[in-house]
């Protein structure tokens, strides 16, 4: 009974320390104010506007613009983009597609959702999504996996009639993420994140630690994670524990009750 009682408190207390990672899987971007979400979009990869995870970015353009936004992604996160267009009353069909790149520049698959909808003629809005694949904090340099960094939104309409071309638009742009966490930790980490100007402003850090040559000012509300901590440890403690626990009690069980009682000889 003692020892049912041991591994039940032990069993209770890994519960309590397990708590908070298990809490750490909801997802990760809080809705932040939308009275500071950008109201334009660019028009390239240089010129792209920085959105935060959780935002609601709008735009308004015109049939046949890129519009290009920004925001960071960082390991453990799988995020989802999604895109809602108004179109004007009087348009013919039309396809519209939104594309994902990262710190490269290099095209992200999505994982699911629809990317790419064809609006038939009259349609007051259409609505695209994209969720990419968890971002991992190390890749080997021919894998096309997603790195913790900047990732890059472009819309745009595809195959457009001429008569389509200028009418205006609405567009709205939110991302959101959901913390994997260590499900997907793998062995090893970035030096750096991939964001724009991160080269120089090492540089700069290097020659002048005062000076500030930063071109992305935009991150995750926590920092950049650092790539080595992860649940996984946690998990991997609870497993030591558990299996120590487990030993002493099948030797509990097994030792007996002390020496054999010695019988008298000649008995």
């Amino acid at each position: 009974m003692r020892i049912t009682r041991v591994l039940s408190g032990a069993l209770l207390a890994l519960g309590l320390a397990a708590g908070p990672a298990a809490a750490d899987s909801s997802p990760s971007a809080s809705p932040s104010d939308d009275a500071s979400a950008p109201t334009s979009a660019g028009t390239s990869f240089r010129t792209a506007v920085e959105v935060e995870q959780g935002q609601t970015a709008t735009a308004s353009a015109s049939t046949g613009d890129y519009l290009y936004w920004s925001f960071p992604a960082d390991t453990g996160q799988r995020p989802t983009v999604k895109a809602t267009v108004k179109l004007p009353d009087a348009h013919a069909a039309q396809t519209w597609q939104i594309d994902v790149y990262d710190g490269l520049r290099r095209r992200q698959a999505c994982q699911y959702g629809a990317q790419t909808r064809t609006a038939a003629q009259g349609a007051t809005s259409v609505e695209l999504a994209c969720v990419l694949r968890t971002v991992r904090a190390w890749s080997e340099p021919w894998a096309n996996d997603p790195l913790p960094g900047t990732y890059y939104v472009r819309l745009t309409a595809t195959g457009l009639k001429a008569a389509d071309l200028g009418l205006p638009v609405d567009a709205e742009l939110r991302v959101d993420s959901k913390d994997i966490g260590g499900a997907a930790a793998v062995d090893g980490s970035l030096a750096k994140p991939l964001v724009p100007g991160i080269a120089v402003t090492s540089e700069a850090e290097e020659d002048d630690s005062s000076a500030s040559a930063v071109l992305s000012s935009i991150e995750p509300d926590d920092g950049w994670a650092s790539g080595w901590w992860s649940d996984r440890w946690v998990w991997t403690a609870i497993g030591a524990v558990l299996a120590a626990l487990a030993g002493i009690g099948g030797y509990a069980l097994t030792r007996g009750t002390g020496r054999p009682r010695q019988v008298p000889p000649g008995v």
